[in-house]
């Protein structure tokens, strides 16, 4: 009998650890913007985010990026067939802003694809937050999203916290 139990605790423990990390958000996950000058981006009156001057380069990058698609109207599938669209849903706009900035590579993702992006927890500067059927970011302080007070909204950011309850949480290291 304990050589049994031996044996089962073996394969659970072997089982657990073999498991890709993941962190699950909490409900409400997306911290409460608090503005920190050099360290935190606002959303300028033309929709598009300013740039902390103490942020590293490549997330200088990621928000000069998703400013070139802020106020995209929403379309599912936008940005799969073509890195450049007219229109984005979540996983378009979470790529295009991650590709422009030299962090993703390879085919078009879907919402899904994020949960294996990355490593598993939050990030210092750059989150992202994915499950299938929606993705978004937060990056210096601001969350890029496509759904906010309306479904279907297209690529924009905000400064307001988000539920997201059964999304899992991914970033880079150094980031």
């Amino acid at each position: 009998m304990n050589k049994l139990c031996l044996s089962l605790l073996a394969a659970l423990t072997i089982g657990l650890c073999s498991c890709q990390q993941q962190q699950q958000a909490q409900t409400q996950c997306t911290p409460t913007y608090v503005y920190r000058e050099g360290y935190t981006a606002r959303i300028l009156p033309n929709g598009k985010a300013s740039i902390p001057s103490h942020a590293p380069e490549r997330v200088k990058r990621i928000i000069r990026a998703a400013n070139k698609i802020v106020g995209k109207p929403y379309r599912r599938g936008g940005g799969h067939r073509s890195h450049r669209d007219n229109a984005y849903d979540c996983s378009g706009a979470t790529a295009f802003a991650l590709r422009e900035a030299g962090l993703m590579g390879g085919r078009f993702p879907t919402s899904g694809d994020f949960l294996r992006w990355g490593r598993g927890g939050y990030g210092k500067w750059v989150t992202v937050y994915a499950k299938r059927g929606h993705v978004f970011l937060t990056v210096a302080g601001l969350r890029f999203d496509t759904t906010g007070s309306g479904r279907g909204v297209g690529p924009r950011w905000y400064d307001t916290p988000r539920p997201c309850r059964g999304f899992y949480v991914r970033y880079l290291p150094g980031m």
